[in-house]
């Protein structure tokens, strides 16, 4: 996999299937949100402006506040990898939104997603 070619994408060109992918399945933006801000610790104000000035995701994740301490949390498989198992810190991260995004589609409950 090209984790460069990955870094240097635009949040901003990835979000829109994102908030398809749970929309098609019963959920909402607002909980996308959450569970974005979650993730990074971005209020909604700051995602924002991230997603409107095309941050790609290397800079998203890098200007980030804070990941939050229970991502280790984070387990299973996205594309074909563990995500626990991914070594690039970075890739790491996406993944882990990208399993995020998975449970919140499949319905998981908003307490397990967050792992509360």
């Amino acid at each position: 996999m090209d984790n460069k070619r990955v870094f240097l994408m635009p949040f901003a060109s990835v979000y829109p299937h994102y908030i398809n992918k749970v929309e098609k399945k019963g959920r909402t933006k607002a909980e996308l949100d959450t569970v974005i801000c979650w993730l990074t610790g971005y209020d909604q104000l700051v995602l924002q402006q991230q997603i409107e000035n095309k941050t790609n995701f290397e800079d998203f994740f890098n200007q980030a506040p804070k990941i939050h301490p229970n991502a280790s949390k984070i387990t299973g498989v996205i594309c074909g990898y563990r995500v626990e198992a991914i070594e690039d810190p970075l890739m790491q991260k996406i993944r882990y939104l990208d399993k995020l995004v998975d449970e919140l589609a499949k319905g998981k409950s908003m307490d397990k997603i967050l792992r509360t």
